[in-house]
Parts: structure tokens; sequence; C-alpha cells
């Protein structure tokens, strides 16, 4: 394929090599040989091995753990491909690490989501693609035009392979993923219920309560990011002592650090499902009820669209 204006060239970086192969795969392109590596001090050094001259480049490269490194990668790539005078320059980021810091928290608190989203302008970006952001904000945070897909139809296609919606409940793990949660129950025609979290004070344990009428239900808990998976399995918990038949989560992003993956395994969750925007470690891979979807059909067909300057948006329609 190619673009309306030139060849369409994809360079990966380090963070996630597997996914960056498979949306190749899917655009019959060969991935851009370059080379991305670490002198002795860890310093990184980029070096484009192609003419990308007058090309529609796309850097596929989640900010992912480590998130410094893999963002610093994503920089240096970039400023790499401006000199070498690509034509436009687009991130694909499918998981955007430092999300969650979208707002001061406190008095003295970085904004740091608006810093990186400063740095990836000015290092030359053109267009940023990328895959449920934590906050939908974060677009305006960029002077560029921000594409902010959903996982959300690989997920409701495998949900409908998967269950009888007839017996479904869709739960958000807390209030804040409300909106999250309704839009897919609204797509697979289900009821909705919510978990309300609270700490009554200092000191004690979290209070979950089930706002709605889950006995029988399988449940489905959605949300964009599972990190420790503590909030996961206490939802959980809450859903099976109120009479929920099995519960199973649907997560774009499974960032899934330190012991989550164990904890994970040892909970009442069925099954935790997630995509991978984020490259799965070893414990991940080895736990029996975790399942990655893959995400890379749906990237590819937005790079498609948007190298022949088609609708992204109709995707999700």
């Amino acid at each position: 394929m190619a673009a309306k204006n030139g060849s369409i060239k994809l360079v990966a970086g380090n963070s996630n090599p597997a996914l960056a192969q498979e949306i190749a795969n899917w655009l019959h392109l060969p991935l851009t040989k370059a080379v991305v590596r670490r002198f002795a001090d860890m310093e990184i050094f980029v070096e484009i091995q192609e003419n990308v001259r007058g090309s529609d480049v796309y850097i596929i490269q989640s900010t992912s753990f480590p998130a410094n490194d893999h963002l610093m990668e994503l920089l240096i790539i970039t400023d790499a491909l401006r000199r070498a005078s690509a034509r436009r320059i687009t991130a694909v980021i499918p998981y955007f690490g430092y999300a969650r810091q979208d707002r001061k928290v406190g008095s003295r608190a970085p904004i740091s989501a608006k810093l990186v989203a400063n740095l990836i302008t000015h290092a030359g970006v053109d267009r940023v693609m990328t895959l449920d952001l934590h906050a939908a904000q974060i677009q305006g945070f960029f002077d560029i035009p921000v594409d902010n897909l959903f996982a959300s139809p690989v997920m409701v296609r495998d949900i409908k392979e998967r269950f009888d919606l007839g017996n479904v409940m869709v739960v958000s793990p807390d209030v804040g993923g409300v909106v999250r949660a309704r839009g897919l129950a609204k797509r697979i025609n289900t009821p909705l219920a919510i978990i309300d979290k609270r700490r009554e004070r200092a000191g004690e344990s979290e209070v979950m309560n089930v706002i709605g009428d889950c006995a029988g239900y399988t449940c489905i808990l959605i949300d964009d990011i599972v990190d420790s998976g503590g909030t996961l399995v206490n939802a959980a918990d809450a859903l099976i002592a109120n009479g929920a038949k099995e519960v199973y989560a649907y997560i774009s992003h499974g960032v899934l650090s330190g012991g989550a993956a164990a904890r994970i395994a040892s909970s009442k969750m069925k099954e935790l499902v997630i995509t991978d925007s984020i490259l799965p470690t070893e414990a991940v891979n080895k736990a029996a009820n975790i399942r990655t979807l893959s995400i890379a059909p749906l990237i590819a067909e937005a790079i498609s669209r948007t190298a022949s300057e088609e609708s992204v948006s109709s995707l999700f329609d």
C-alpha cells in the first residue's frame, strides 16, 4: 500500500516489537531498517538505515515500562526521521504512559501528561495515534491532531463469540469508569452495574458496594488500565459475594506491575482479558487466567485510513 503523497514507512522502537511486526504483516509492509540501541552508559542511539525522504512515517512505540526509556526512544527516533526529511511523522502510541497524571493532585504537583505531550510535539511529531486514553481530555494537551482509537470493537467481538449475552451484566469497577462501561453495555445490549468503593477512614480497608442486582449474572468488568490488580480483585470478590455467577474482566492496557499477575491468578476472577498494547511479561504469559487480544488489525486499519486520508472515526460507528 502507499500513502496519497509518498510511500509509507513503519519504524519500530523496542517497547513492543511483536505488535509492530504484526501491524506490518497486516499492512503487507516491511518494518523499516533501523538501529535503536544503547551505549555502555545506557544512552540511546538511533540510526535509520533506509531512505525516508518524503515518506509518510509511522513510529510504533508504547511508552510502557520502562516508561522513560521508551519515551526517550520515541523522541530520538522522531528527531532522526525529521532530520532525514520524512514528509509526515505519526507517533503510534498504543499505550500512552503518564496519562494518569492529567491534572494537579496537590498544590505543587506537575501535570506530567501535558509535559509529555509537549515533548512529543516539539520533537517533531505531526500526528499522534493512541488507544483508549486514560483521560480523553489529554487530546487537548496536544497542538497537533490526535486519533484516540478504542479497543471496544475488538472486545465486543470476543464477548459475543464467548458469552450468552442474555445472562451477561457489564460492571464498572469504579464510578469514574461509568461512561466506558455504559458504552460497552449499550453495544451488547446488557444491563449495567457499578462498584462504589470507599474508605471510611484512614488505615481501614476499602468497602466495595455493588450498585445494581448482579445475582445470577456473568459479570464483565470493563476498564482502561489494570496496574496492581487490587481494584479488580476486590471488585470480583464483591460481585461474587452479591451472587454473581462468574466474573470476567476486559481491560485495554495490562500494565500489571509488581505481583499483579500472581494476584490475578489467585483471585476469584474467572479470566482477565487484556490487549497487546503493552508487551506481556513472562509472568503474564504464564498466568492461566490472563488472555491477550490482538489490536494489530485495528491499528493497521487506522494507519491505512490515515495514510489514504480516509475517515478513522467510522471504524467505531
